[in-house]
């Protein structure tokens, strides 16, 4: 499936009333997530334990 409809397919699974900021929110959170595979596909991702060890630093 091309990027364009994927977009498109987003798009469809919006409410008849969605704004387009709401359409842009989706278009934004979809992209993330690929973008998170990808980096997970390409293991650039960080581990459970790394992931821990950066969040305990903030929970301090």
């Amino acid at each position: 499936m091309t990027k364009k409809e994927k977009m498109i397919q987003a798009m469809q699974g919006l409410p008849d009333d969605a704004s387009i900021e709401d359409a842009m929110e989706r278009l934004l959170f979809l992209s993330k997530i690929e973008r998170g595979l990808q980096q997970a596909d390409a293991d650039k991702a960080l581990s459970h334990a790394q992931v821990k060890e950066r969040m305990a630093k903030w929970l301090k």
